[in-house]
């Protein structure tokens, strides 16, 4: 029975001190003591039977937290932060649903962690440390996260620290750790924000996952982008997500689908009509005949974007570009048929050269002559039928170049106040179109006076209009 009794006793004696040794602390914390608080804490903190007990965790964080807010103490106690933090997550899993923080003392060494993290952050990313300052911010949204979770911030409606999670970001992406400033620009695109200053954030994430080929995120947030900021040119964005990622074939099928549908604007037939307008500089392997479909999809789009917008001069400019460069090839066909024709000519007189001067009498020299034309018109007869069949292509696609280019010429001019572009645009309107109606008018010289009038008169309108757009 005396030994019962002197094990009670003993554990009596023990709890008083305990109870003795949390006044000391507590009496420190209250006057603000910091140092003394400190000491107390860390006796405790050798006595196994306060292992179990939340109080002594939670003001083991209160003490820890408070030195790591002052800088004095802070470059004293370096790892302050450390036992504070550690000390939180064991007083959290031992306190469900923080019942009794306001009993021990209130929620201070939350904000304190919070309040000295952040500031910490403010001020290494003022010196331009990206990564220790992102390191502190993400620090600091932990503890500003339990706050606002468990509504002890001031205002109950506030879900997030936006300042920080900005703060984040912009640290992540200086520091060029793309896939965590994506992380933290995400919580706040996914809450809609939508002050002017957060549009960079969804520009990143539209860029950032076309970069990544995250077709789910990109759309994700290219939808939230054009709900908070509808007047941004998000259809830049999406037609450059289907140019990076999506093979010619998917681009080709999107294209004709949306097309159909009647899905497409004026913004996103301009990039579909630059991006088929490319495709032969990217698609390497591609065959002269496909080169040749995209090239008039892409004519076929810059239409409709200007079927859309009849003030797009641009686009309708890039229509009469594109037919004027076929014309070109064309050209440059008959052109080379030409000069293998002369060629074809030179050596049929070489030919019969000697065979002419052999002929003494005139039916010699007919018949030779005759022989000569014939092997000559048999030889060459080929190529002119191409280069008739050719002709035929190259006068559509002058006609069709003109058309366009009118409309646009017809456009700019119209405008009270031009660009420099637009003036640029203008002087290359009349120079295409210049050479285009000089061709057209050669076609008919001593053939058909009328058309050849017609002609002359729209080809020195134009040509005396050259370079008069400043």
């Amino acid at each position: 029975m005396k030994k019962i009794l002197l094990v009670l006793l003993l554990a009596a004696t023990a709890q008083i001190s305990i109870a003795q040794d949390f006044k000391k602390l507590k009496n420190a914390v209250i006057i603000t003591k910091w140092e003394d608080a400190k000491t107390e804490v860390d006796k405790l903190a050798n006595d196994p039977k306060v292992k179990d007990k939340p109080e002594f965790y939670y003001y083991q964080a209160r003490i820890y937290a408070s030195i790591f807010k002052d800088a004095t103490l802070r470059a004293k106690y370096p790892k302050s932060n450390e036992v504070a933090a550690t000390a939180l997550e064991k007083y959290a899993s031992m306190d469900a649903g923080f019942a009794k923080i306001k009993e021990f003392g209130g929620v201070e060494p939350y904000f304190d962690m919070y309040a000295t993290y952040f500031q910490l952050g403010v001020n290494v990313f003022n010196e331009k440390s990206w990564l220790p300052a992102a390191e502190s911010f993400v620090k600091a949204i932990k503890y500003i996260d339990i706050i606002i979770q468990n509504k002890w911030a001031a205002s109950p409606t506030l879900t997030m620290d936006t300042t920080a999670l900005l703060y984040t970001g912009y640290s992540y992406q200086n520091a060029n750790q793309m896939d965590d400033a994506a992380k933290y620009y995400s919580r706040l695109a996914d809450s809609k924000v939508n002050e002017a200053i957060y549009l960079d954030l969804y520009r990143f994430l539209a860029q950032h996952y076309t970069k990544t080929n995250n077709e789910s995120s990109f759309f994700k947030y290219l939808a939230l982008g054009r709900e908070v900021y509808p007047k941004e040119a998000w259809d830049e964005y999406e037609v450059d997500f289907i140019d990076t990622n999506y093979d010619l074939a998917k681009k080709t099928s999107l294209y004709d689908t949306e097309d159909a549908a009647g899905k497409l604007n004026e913004e996103k037939y301009l990039r579909f009509g630059d991006l088929f307008v490319n495709v032969k500089n990217k698609e390497k392997d591609l065959d002269s005949a496909s080169q040749v479909k995209y090239t008039l999809k892409a004519a076929d789009a810059f239409q409709k974007a200007y079927q859309k917008n009849s003030a797009n001069a641009a686009a309708i400019f890039n229509v009469g570009v594109i037919y004027y460069n076929i014309f070109g090839e064309y050209d440059d066909k008959v052109s080379t048929n030409i000069r293998t024709l002369r060629a074809m000519s030179t050596a049929n007189e070489e030919e019969f050269a000697a065979k002419k001067a052999a002929a003494k009498t005139p039916q010699a020299k007919a018949a030779v002559n005759k022989a000569a034309a014939d092997k000559l018109a048999a030889a060459q007869a080929p190529l002119k039928q191409l280069n008739a069949a050719i002709d035929v292509d190259l006068q559509k696609n002058i006609d069709l170049s003109i058309d366009a280019l009118e409309k646009s010429f017809v456009a700019l001019k119209g405008k009270s106040e031009k660009t420099k572009r637009d003036n640029n645009l203008l002087n290359n309107c009349v120079r295409y179109l210049a050479n285009l109606y000089e061709i057209k008018r050669n076609k008919f010289r001593g053939k058909d006076p009328q058309k050849y009038d017609m002609y002359e008169a729209k080809y020195k309108e134009f040509d005396a209009l050259q370079n008069s757009f400043n």
